[in-house]
């Protein structure tokens, strides 16, 4: 059984249709929760794996049996289009969506097929332009965000993007060491004209050397045998922790110089969920506090994948802790290696 969570958005009023916000945001999440010490591979890990698990922040991971990552994508599609229907006629942030971008899983449902065109099926979302964006690990949330507030721009009769991603791990196992623990869970959410929070500004960085660190050999095994390699937990660790030390310092600068801020103007700040620690080294590299919100979804539901960024951003709007004019500074990183920094007006 999942439980649902949506927020919809208001107009900016005269003259808006150039900044570019989000409309409605629609989550799904487990109600049935695991333990990771009472995981089935959790008995199997060596002793420096099993300590990472239990000093990882995460007390447990949601779970939704039988689903696939596209199952979960088009529950959560699903889900928002009722909403929409349900807001009908209020203004341009309930806008029937005419794209659908599909943030890519860990693993494709299919191969040759395709993941998108089936979530677009399901939902019934006929007549939007449906495609995947992928290659980014968790980032491709935040490059989702860029890519669709770009196509609106660009198109003045593109009314709604629809942004959506399933996350449930690649293989049977949930222990990602060293990164983290993997939970299920899926959104969907629409950028519009009028949309609030709006997105302020934008950098996002690849660096392909990365590219190989993490790997599944997916073609000489059976599905249920899969399971991720990666090539250095030293250079995951090390080398990439310091260069996403030195890019993300810049970009959050180069972010907030954009936006004509600086970081005393910032209400908040936001990153995907990994492990309890990461939170720390950013905190310290930044001298920008992370919200409590993260740390409480890691530990409940563990690492989300792309969902995270959105489901911490989502559930923190509905606190009304923030103001309108409040500035959210939104990070996000993958071992692929890619980088995004986000700043949202609320």
């Amino acid at each position: 059984m999942s439980r649902t969570s949506d927020r919809g958005a208001s107009e900016t009023g005269t003259g808006a249709d150039t900044r570019i916000g989000i409309g409605v945001v629609h989550t799904v999440l487990p109600t049935v929760l695991t333990a990771p010490v009472d995981l089935p591979e959790f008995s199997e890990l060596d002793p420096q794996a099993a300590e990472f698990v239990c000093g990882s922040g995460i007390g447990t991971v949601g779970v939704l049996e039988d689903t696939t990552a596209g199952d979960l994508a088009a529950l959560a599609v699903r889900g928002l289009l009722d909403r929409l229907d349900g807001l009908a006629g209020n203004g341009p942030a309930v806008a029937r969506p005419d794209t659908l971008m599909l943030v890519g899983p860990r693993a494709p449902d299919v191969l040759l097929g395709s993941d998108a065109c089936r979530v677009q099926a399901e939902a019934k979302l006929d007549g939007a332009f449906a495609f995947t964006l992928d290659g980014l690990g968790c980032t491709g949330s935040s490059a989702a965000w860029a890519l669709g507030r770009d196509l609106l721009l660009a198109d003045p009769s593109r009314q709604s993007v629809l942004i959506a991603h399933g996350s449930r791990p690649t293989g049977l196992d949930r222990v990602r060491y060293p990164v983290t623990v993997i939970g299920d869970g899926a959104y969907a959410m629409t950028l519009v004209r009028g949309g609030r929070p709006v997105l302020r500004a934008h950098r996002q960085e690849t660096d392909g050397t990365f590219h190989d660190l993490f790997r599944v050999d997916y073609k000489q095994v059976p599905s249920y045998e899969w399971r991720e390699e990666c090539s250095s937990a030293d250079r995951y660790r090390f080398e990439l922790a310091m260069n996403s030390r030195m890019r993300l310092a810049r970009m959050v600068d180069e972010v907030l110089a954009e936006a004509g801020v600086d970081k005393d103007a910032v209400a908040t700040t936001l990153m995907q969920n990994v492990t309890a620690s990461a939170y720390q080294f950013y905190e310290t590299l930044l001298g920008l506090p992370i919200h409590p919100v993260c740390g409480e979804h890691l530990a409940v539901y563990g690492h989300l994948g792309a969902m995270d960024v959105v489901l911490n951003l989502d559930r923190l709007l509905a606190r009304g802790e923030l103001a309108p004019g409040d500035l959210v500074l939104v990070l996000n990183n993958s071992p692929v290696a890619a980088w995004a920094v986000t700043l949202w007006e609320v």
